[in-house]
């Protein structure tokens, strides 16, 4: 019988394990077996916690996800102010822990996979839009509401194009290169569009 409480650390693990196998195999040769490997752990107990390969795959996604919301919510909760606010995100989108090697190996293959899984492509959804109306609350403090749009559809832009060209350069990045290039875009659009009220 399971010890009490288990299930979230073991399903912690396999995730981990998937991450780790995708990384090394690619995601279509991260087997379940690969995956329980890494674990440590049979295929049944994959099995026990996730109904298949898929559930697995976008558990990992989720769980991804839910990282880099933590991230997020953390980084704003210090926030002062509205461009305090657009840093925080900038901040929590090139946090360490997402610039791993694993992870970002991770992150490209579930992009990819997404064209053909309806839910993959659901929770990259609700992401992009998390983003972007957080960004969008941000900016609509220092600019009218049309400018505020435009700013956050460009930094959105530029956090997701900047994510990815590090991503494919597979190797250690820099992330504070990037979050001194989107503190520039921001402090752009302030300066320009504080200069137009």
């Amino acid at each position: 019988m399971p010890k009490v409480g288990m299930k979230p650390l073991r399903r912690k693990q396999l995730i981990a394990a998937a991450i780790s196998s995708i990384h090394e195999y690619g995601l279509a040769d991260a087997t379940l077996a690969r995956i329980a490997r890494k674990a440590g752990v049979s295929t049944g107990i994959i099995h026990h916690y996730f109904d298949d390969k898929n559930d697995l795959i976008f558990e990992t996604m989720r769980s991804l996800l839910e990282d880099l919301r933590v991230e997020m919510v953390m980084q704003l909760r210090s926030a002062d102010g509205p461009r305090e606010r657009l840093l925080a995100i900038v901040d929590a989108s090139f946090a360490p822990k997402q610039f791993s090697v694993e992870v970002m190996t991770a992150w490209l293959s579930l992009y990819g996979s997404a064209l053909n899984s309806h839910e993959l492509r659901r929770i990259f959804n609700i992401y992009g839009a998390r983003l972007a109306s957080n960004l969008r609350h941000a900016f609509a403090a220092l600019m009218p509401a049309a400018d505020a749009r435009r700013a956050a559809e460009g930094a959105a832009a530029l956090i997701d194009g900047l994510w990815l060209q590090f991503a494919l350069k597979g190797d250690l990045p820099d992330p504070g290169h990037a979050r001194r290039m989107l503190q520039s875009y921001v402090d752009l659009q302030i300066t320009y569009h504080g200069a137009r009220q």
